[in-house]
């Protein structure tokens, strides 16, 4: 689901008489959005210590719900073992950081007036298609973030900023990869 869509429908309007559509403010200047991200990541080496990344709070989040049901499992599995925080999981910075990204995600597009729910798709691709692909898209993806042991925002940021040479090429083949799928995947959208 996204939040690009921005006028609400006609018959939405009608049951509000008073209610008027906003006009959709136009998307950020990348270049500009691109700047304030590496300042974040400034930010982020600078008062927590660490730089940006999202898998690692889905496997805190994953090791604390294993825990909950059989700790004895989550002790003496290796993975989840290394991602428990005996604090709670809301002392960990990867969980706290992911809740500020659905938030500010939320709220940028409240404030643009591009705040709906709609399944983007293409014209030749059923709502349920096109769920199906992105969910199996998204599990591609998180096997490969946990094969590569970070997802973009870990590889490419984080490690692009360290001049990590794996991540430069981990960033290289993300980016050729997409490339490489949006064209096989050009006609979904005709």
């Amino acid at each position: 689901m996204t939040s690009t869509l921005a006028q609400p429908s006609a018959a939405l309007l009608r049951d509000r008489p008073h209610a008027r559509a906003a006009a959709p403010r136009p998307y950020a200047d990348p270049y500009l959005t691109g700047f304030v991200l590496g300042l974040v990541l400034l930010a982020a080496f600078v008062l927590v210590g660490r730089g940006l990344g999202a898998t690692g709070a889905f496997a805190s989040v994953a090791a604390t719900a294993v825990d909950a049901v059989s700790s004895r499992t989550a002790q003496h599995n290796g993975f989840f073992a290394e991602r428990l925080t005996p604090d709670g999981i809301w002392r960990e910075w990867l969980v706290v950081e992911i809740a500020g990204v659905f938030a500010g995600g939320w709220a940028s597009a409240a404030l643009a007036h591009r705040l709906h729910i709609t399944v983007e798709r293409g014209a030749s691709l059923g709502v349920t298609q096109r769920l199906a692909r992105a969910a199996g898209g998204g599990v591609v993806m998180g096997v490969g973030a946990v094969l590569a042991r970070g997802c973009t925002s870990g590889q490419a940021l984080t490690g692009g900023a360290l001049l990590s040479v794996g991540s430069w090429l981990f960033m290289f083949g993300a980016f050729g990869a997409a490339y490489l799928a949006a064209w096989l995947m050009r006609s979904a959208w005709a």
